[in-house]
């Protein structure tokens, strides 16, 4: 922990991903008005003291929906990121515990899973399964599994040969014992590093789906739904779209920084 609040970079991104959340947390408390609320009065309005980050085409306020986005966005993503946590840690260990031909076949459909690109993967999924928040979040889950996978499987592999383990094959403990209560643990450190990285890429993954209508469906806010109902009103009101543009950006900095400060402070080797 010390030399952790000693990293400057890594303290200004959790400060940014705790503001995250408190946003979301307290949407509607911050949200001055109703993000769904229609008025076409005030259709496309420039920012104002009523409407700080003006109105969007249907007149609905874009400062209540930014800070709505950030439940929509975020939850995804949490959830996508423990879903491929979960399932990668598992995959992972069985493949590197027990190697040879359950190795091979696992790791096989994990190489197969990430020749794809990410994203058009996660397309081709939402696409078959359907454009909802939950498709979304099996979508980006399936995605990011092989990069959890990759690593716990690397990480078992060195730790299985390890005298502590011995001494528990030697006492008689299971298999599932050994894996879960003595190899995991010890590859936490690894584990913490990529899940804070993989909340910087399903965040920009979800963005990137809304954006292109796979995303969370209409009315409801997100990010890149928002940037997406922003993009015809580019040249008439740019503003529009900088605002979504910047709470996805400052969201994945963030992940961004405290991922690099926590691999600097966990890897022994850059000590």
């Amino acid at each position: 922990m010390a030399r952790f609040w000693a990293n400057k970079a890594g303290v200004a991104g959790l400060a940014i991903i705790v503001v995250c959340i408190l946003v979301a947390i307290f949407a509607p408390l911050l949200a001055p008005h109703d993000p769904l609320a229609i008025d076409i009065s005030l259709q496309g309005m420039e920012p104002s003291e009523a409407y700080p980050f003006g109105n969007d085409e249907f007149g609905r306020d874009i400062l209540s929906r930014v800070i709505y986005g950030a439940r929509i966005s975020l939850g995804i993503s949490l959830f996508s990121v423990i879903f491929s946590l979960g399932l990668g840690v598992v995959l992972g260990a069985v493949a590197g515990f027990y190697g040879r031909g359950i190795d091979n076949a696992i790791m096989r459909v994990m190489d197969a899973t990430m020749a794809f690109p990410a994203i058009l993967l996660a397309i081709a999924i939402v696409a078959a399964m359907g454009s909802n928040m939950f498709n979304v979040v099996i979508a980006l889950g399936i995605v990011y599994v092989p990069r959890f996978a990759r690593i716990i499987r690397g990480a078992v592999i060195s730790l299985k040969t390890r005298e502590f383990v011995e001494a528990a094959i030697s006492l008689g403990a299971s298999d599932v014992a050994i894996i879960f209560r003595h190899i995991l643990p010890n590859c936490l450190a690894p584990l913490i590093v990529q899940a804070t990285a993989g909340f910087a890429y399903a965040i920009l993954a979800e963005s990137s789906l809304s954006f292109l209508g796979l995303g969370a469906p209409p009315p409801a806010p997100s990010w890149g739904n928002i940037l997406s109902e922003s993009k015809d009103f580019m040249l008439d009101n740019p503003m529009m779209t900088v605002y979504p543009g910047l709470a996805i950006t400052f969201a994945v900095l963030g992940f961004n920084l405290l991922g690099d400060a926590l691999r600097d402070i966990l890897d022994p080797r850059l000590k």
